[in-house]
């Protein structure tokens, strides 16, 4: 392997990349990346607004259920450290005469 190949490698590289710079529409002004801006493009010319709403109604609910699930599993985290708190104490019983 010469030096020249990990140069032209490097070269094709930055090629692609600027090509690929080249095709993804700028940042809005609206925060968004230019790469998300073409995706709601996107999403708006295929999918009418009905479909849109109901999508979005239905990624509600998948984060609603992702949230059920994750207090679950929290509450079941703190139990075991409850219950690992209790074991670890100890009893001493003092009699008072």
């Amino acid at each position: 392997m010469t030096d020249e190949a990990p140069r032209e490698r490097t070269a094709d590289v930055e090629a692609r990349l600027a090509e690929l710079e080249r095709r993804v529409p700028p940042a809005g002004g609206d925060g968004r990346s230019g790469m998300e801006a073409a995706f709601w493009a996107t999403m708006h010319s295929i999918f009418p607004e009905d479909a849109r709403r109901h999508l979005k109604a239905a990624g509600r609910e998948q984060l609603m259920a992702a949230r059920v699930y994750l207090d679950r599993w929290i509450a079941q985290l703190d139990e075991t450290e409850k219950e690992e708190a209790e074991a670890d104490r100890t009893h001493e019983r003092i009699e008072i005469t």
